[in-house]
């Protein structure tokens, strides 16, 4: 696990706030840490809504805004009913002029 110089609760608040982010906009533009970071939570989530039970439906609302949770199991996870995993890519880009970090973007499969 990646720890991105913060404390475990930043840290847990900046990667629900990433996904939260990825899944209303269905593709973001961010590090390529960050990105691969991200895509075990968000896959996770579609898998949980994936099942459409109430359980399911409490823990994706554990992590993301009520908005962003409701996209989830209406819209995104119905998308992928036949599908076993996968439900994101990431593309790498090339390095970032400021600080030459690695951009990548990462986007939910339509």
């Amino acid at each position: 696990m990646r720890k991105f110089g913060r404390t475990k609760d930043q840290r847990r608040a900046f990667l629900k706030s990433l996904a939260a982010n990825l899944i209303l906009k269905e593709k973001i533009k961010t590090t390529e840490a960050r990105a691969k970071e991200v895509r075990s939570l968000v896959e996770r989530l579609i898998s949980y809504g994936k099942k459409n039970t109430l359980a399911s439906k409490r823990a994706i609302a554990a992590v993301l805004p009520s908005t962003a949770a409701k996209k989830v199991y209406k819209e995104i996870a119905p998308r992928f009913a036949q599908r076993q995993g996968g439900y994101t890519r990431v593309t790498k880009l090339g390095r970032r002029l400021s600080d030459s970090a690695k951009m990548a973007f990462i986007e939910i499969l339509k």
